[in-house]
């Protein structure tokens, strides 16, 4: 079914006028593809990042037009798409200028809960999935209220979170890790600072800290890693955390509070 001309704004508060519901999709966001295929609109895309690894067989059926950062924008050109799925932090400007004109472009911009269920609200009324959209948000509302229910009293545990080595570095806060990272039930030892730091291994705030979680990505932390820093701070209790359910902002955050549940075990 069609529709008449409709102007919808994104996330960034711009513009967009859609003349139809969109049927050739692409995205430029794995956790936004995830999202799209949970929310039934599989056949609806035509083109993914090498990043959209859920599920797993789109990189095999879908036409992956580059990454999040860099694109193939002949590519894009040539799937002809109605409408292009991209977010402020995960693709750059110079990428969305490529895109204008190719087709109405549609950017997210994510830093809290609220922030998703907009996201998905949005896609509902673009897509004409409203009742599939609203119920998502109703799920993972559900899950997260369960979650709240059981380990609001207990007591919030402090936890530096790193997502880099090489240098090192760690999720602070005004991201959307910070989020969920509270989300989980702990306090982040880096919430006085912002983004995306560097530290140094000596900074005094491991002194404060009761956890150290290392994520799954984008640096692939592995056992190796927690001798490394157990050899550092003997003291502390150290994990290998699935950042996937940390940053995704899509669909996958109903997978996220049943996960966030072991992480008190």
């Amino acid at each position: 079914m069609s529709k008449e001309v409709v102007e919808y704004k994104d996330q960034l508060n711009r513009k967009l006028q859609i003349k139809y519901i969109p049927k050739r999709i692409i995205s430029l966001v794995p956790s936004q593809t995830e999202l799209l295929v949970d929310l039934g609109l599989e056949t609806s895309i035509v083109g993914v990042t090498k990043f959209c690894i859920h599920p797993k067989h789109l990189l095999k059926s879908k036409t992956v037009v580059g990454g999040t950062k860099q694109v193939h924008v002949d590519k894009i050109k040539a799937l002809q798409p109605d409408i292009i799925l991209c977010n402020k932090e995960e693709n750059t400007k110079d990428i969305i200028e490529s895109l204008n004109g190719v087709a109405s472009i549609h950017i997210s911009d994510i830093y809290n809960l609220q922030d998703c269920f907009e996201l998905i609200a949005m896609y509902g009324e673009i897509f004409d999935i409203e009742t599939k959209a609203s119920g998502l948000i109703a799920n993972i509302k559900r899950e997260r209220e369960a979650f709240q229910l059981q380990f609001q009293k207990k007591r919030k545990l402090k936890v530096v979170y790193f997502i880099w080595k090489n240098p090192w570095m760690v999720a602070a806060s005004d991201n959307f890790i910070d989020v969920m990272i509270n989300e989980a039930g702990f306090v982040n030892a880096f919430q006085d600072e912002k983004r995306y730091p560097e530290i140094d291994l000596t900074n005094s705030k491991f002194n404060e800290a009761d956890l150290i979680f290392l994520s799954s990505e984008p640096f692939p932390f592995k056992g190796d890693h927690i001798l490394e820093l157990e050899s550092q701070f003997p003291n502390k209790i150290i994990k290998i955390v699935d950042g996937e359910l940390f940053s995704w902002y899509g669909s996958r955050l109903l997978k996220s509070y049943a996960y966030f549940k072991t992480l008190h075990i």
